[in-house]
């Protein structure tokens, strides 16, 4: 049985780009191993529009996978193994 990844949260509101893109890119590469693995998730709340464009963007071109869902007052981007 699989165990479900474990979810690291990050709550980036109020940046801008590119901070919010560097932001994410640091604790990308930080958990790049656990990432791959399929054994953790990282979860991105942000208030930039923007960052529902470049954060998918690159990431994908990483080789990650991605899902930018609205929530209330902000978005969320997920971003796993992509498998």
């Amino acid at each position: 049985m699989e165990t479900a990844p474990t979810v690291i949260e990050f709550d980036i509101r109020g940046q801008l780009c590119p901070s919010t893109l560097l932001t994410t890119l640091k604790e990308v590469n930080k958990h790049k191993v656990e990432l791959r693995s399929g054994s953790v998730k990282l979860l991105f709340r942000t208030d930039n529009r923007d960052c529902t464009i470049t954060i998918p963007d690159t990431v994908t071109i990483m080789g990650y996978g991605v899902k930018v869902a609205r929530d209330a007052d902000h978005y969320v981007i997920e971003i796993d193994s992509g498998r």
